[in-house]
């Protein structure tokens, strides 16, 4: 028992020993990742960030070495050849960076982390190579994207579809001409890959990828337009030159629209701009329940004559209005008025081939014919219908005018107030088949209005004053002949 006893003791001083140098090696390395928590590293000879020596650096110079590399980088151009043109923009504008930068403490690791056959090694291959990071570079997606569709697209050159021209009785097909247009998605790529996979850190060149912009229209599919679908026409004889000086331009300016199929006009956008540049002068328009002076007034007879073409057309009414007050040129409900930004007549081409849109200005009559194919049966008739549901008078108003002197009258003519329906009748053989409801107008009564001026004389002011007060016409008219008469006679 005692000898097993000796043997067992002198078995044991090994596994002590080494118990031993554990505790003092986990003490040391203990010690070791205490001094580096104090201190930062500095990394060794030998070791390179995409070029750059950072050997001797802490990691933190090294990081701010880096990052002022980063941001010289910047500064670099990309020229973007988009078809004969160029645009060159900084890469800091696309909002170039590294995708990598945790390689900085990577490198300052280098050789100081890790067990002590790993730190061993890599120290090891330091003294026969150096060591290179190589840093990832990218873009902002967002901000390429955006580049590319403010600046880019600018070059796009648009097709020019083929279109219709009227001869007499029969129409001449135009033909069109392709376009190009900017690979917008492919375009962000290409810039995207340039930088990833081909960038030499200098100025560089990138070709943006275009795409063909064919012309819609072929002479078959044009040739098919040859059938009155509607037509309508008002008369706009009457007082003010201007304003049928307008009427006739905007029939000009309306004239020869060709409509694919799915395509929708806008009216004020055609019309537009009203200035004299465009052929518009000043004329008479509604204004708040009055008739006022303004450019282009006049127009909302050309885009109510085509509201009604339309409807016969049996085309899709994508956005109307009716007017403030009652017009004379159409029946209640079947107008549609114009005021730039504010109210517009936009209508869809829903049939399956192209239509054309003729206006004619002449001898005080305007037109508008949409042409087309025609697919509704002969047998089937369309007839739209007003009914006014109920009116206003509209009254009288006599007021005084202190800019106006005495002895000045004018008068405005009143317009009836009124509720009004479009409806829409279908016959089949003559016997009617629906009838459907287009729209509900309502207008605004306007009295006539009697302006009658009270600057001069104070004592005759005050009496025509009192005269305006009691609103009766007899009356003013006698007071405004008794001043003037004394007006007169003291002269």
């Amino acid at each position: 028992m005692k000898k097993q006893l000796h043997v067992n003791r002198r078995l044991g001083r090994p596994v002590i020993l080494a118990f031993l140098l554990t505790l003092l090696l986990a003490a040391a390395k203990g010690s070791e990742v205490r001094a580096q928590e104090k201190e930062e590293w500095t990394i060794h000879d030998g070791v390179y960030i995409d070029g750059i020596d950072v050997s001797g650096m802490t990691e933190s110079q090294a990081r701010r070495e880096i990052e002022a590399y980063v941001r010289q980088q910047g500064e670099e151009t990309l020229t973007l050849e988009i078809f004969e043109d160029q645009l060159e923009v900084g890469l800091a504008d696309l909002g170039l960076r590294c995708a990598n930068l945790d390689v900085i403490h990577e490198a300052a690791s280098l050789g100081k982390s890790g067990n002590l056959l790993r730190r061993y090694k890599e120290r090891k291959e330091l003294e026969h190579e150096n060591r290179v990071f190589e840093l990832e570079w990218e873009l902002d997606s967002a901000r390429v994207s955006d580049y590319v569709k403010t600046e880019c697209i600018q070059f796009d050159q648009e097709a020019t579809d083929a279109t219709l021209q009227k001869k007499g009785d029969s129409f001449e097909v135009i033909p069109g001409e392709a376009g190009v247009k900017l690979d917008v998605g492919g375009s962000v790529q290409a810039i995207q890959d340039f930088i990833k996979n081909e960038w030499s850190h200098e100025n560089g060149t990138v070709a943006l990828p275009v795409e063909t912009d064919y012309p819609r229209g072929s002479e078959e599919e044009l040739g098919r337009v040859k059938d009155v679908l509607g037509t309508y026409s008002t008369n706009y004889a009457g007082p003010g030159a201007n304003r049928i000086q307008n009427i006739v331009n905007a029939a000009k300016i309306l004239d020869g629209i060709v409509l694919y199929p799915g395509d929708t006009v806008s009216f004020d956008e055609k019309a537009r701009p009203y200035t004299v540049a465009n052929g518009y002068v000043p004329a008479g328009s509604y204004l708040n329940g009055k008739v006022v002076d303004s450019m282009g007034g006049g127009i909302c007879q050309v885009s109510t004559t085509l509201y009604n073409a339309v409807l016969l057309a049996e085309l899709e009414v994508v956005e109307r209005s009716n007017h403030s007050m009652l017009v004379s040129y159409v029946p209640p409900a079947a107008d549609a008025a114009i005021s730039e930004s504010y109210k517009d007549f936009k209508f869809k081409n829903n049939t399956q081939t192209p239509i054309y849109i003729e206006a004619v200005a002449v001898n005080n009559i305007l037109t508008f014919t949409i042409y087309g194919e025609e697919t509704r049966p002969a047998n089937r008739t369309i007839k739209y219908q007003s009914v006014t549901l109920s009116t206003t008078d509209p009254g009288q108003v006599i007021v005084a005018d202190p800019g106006q002197p005495i002895g000045f009258k004018a008068i405005d003519g009143a317009h009836m107030g009124a509720v009004a329906e479009l409806y829409k009748h279908v016959y089949v053989n003559g016997v009617e088949e629906s009838v459907t409801k287009v729209n509900k107008s309502s207008y605004r009564a306007s009295p006539r209005t009697i302006t009658i001026g009270v600057a001069g004389d104070p004592a005759l002011s005050e009496e025509l004053q009192a005269a305006v007060a009691t609103q009766d016409e007899a009356t003013v008219d006698a007071t405004l002949a008794s001043c003037m008469e004394r007006m007169n006679q003291g002269q």
